[in-house]
């Protein structure tokens, strides 16, 4: 009998590839030369009050007026490396190409200059691309930096593969759900949170695995049924 494979939808198995392979970079063994760094980024829309709030006193809690005045947003990129419970946020005020290759040359000349090759875990914005670096820097040094790099994308629709995400939900709950006035208190903020949780040496204990994937999201795997 002829043999008849049933073709899966092109989605799926770009899906399937794409989170397996951050789910293996995950549980890869902490190796100091090659850090594991996740990275994403989120905004912050900047709100000043209209109105003097009161301030909290036994038996009542701190009264704020609803209303307010926009005073623009902000951009936060955030480096998460789990397994050296540190992280770092850098505040902007765009997200650009070129701000994305800044980041990318602070990763590997700041944040970690001694390492042999970095594995970057990040979503495939249109801004997150190699040819960023040559838009924003000299040929040489664009090459110099993306060889220090060794990206894995999460795929579409497979953000919560970052853990940086996490972090992110951290950040909001702990420090950026109050109104925050202007691009100077944000700064400020989010380094005290940052420096705070880098101390305690807070991280993430990633658990989710190759095998649970293929149990718990077996409908999204490609079908090879034999006709």
């Amino acid at each position: 009998m002829k043999e008849q494979w049933c073709i899966p939808a092109k989605e799926n198995a770009e899906f399937v590839c794409a989170m397996e392979d951050v789910l293996e970079v995950y549980h890869r063994p902490y190796d100091p030369k090659r850090p594991q760094v996740c990275f994403d980024e989120t905004s912050k829309q900047q709100t000043k009050e209209t109105r003097l709030p009161l301030p909290a006193r036994p038996g009542n809690v701190a009264k704020y007026d609803y209303e307010y005045e926009r005073n623009g947003t902000s951009n936060l990129f955030i480096f998460f490396a789990p397994l050296e419970n540190w992280r770092h946020i850098k505040v902007t005020d765009r997200r650009t190409l070129i701000d994305f290759a800044h980041c990318m040359r602070d990763l590997v000349d700041v944040h970690f200059p001694e390492a042999e090759k970095i594995v970057l875990v990040m979503d495939n914005l249109n801004t997150h691309k190699f040819a960023a670096l040559y838009e924003a820097f000299p040929p040489d040094e664009a090459r110099r930096i993306i060889n220090k790099l060794e990206i894995h994308y999460t795929p579409k629709h497979g953000s919560w593969l970052n853990m940086a995400e996490i972090e992110f939900s951290v950040l909001q709950r702990q420090c950026l759900k109050v109104r925050i006035p202007d691009q100077s208190t944000l700064i400020q903020k989010v380094a005290a949170w940052e420096n705070g949780r880098n101390a305690s040496e807070a991280t993430v204990h990633w658990r989710f695995t190759t095998e649970d994937a293929r149990i718990k999201l077996h409908h999204l795997y490609p079908s090879l049924n034999v006709c």
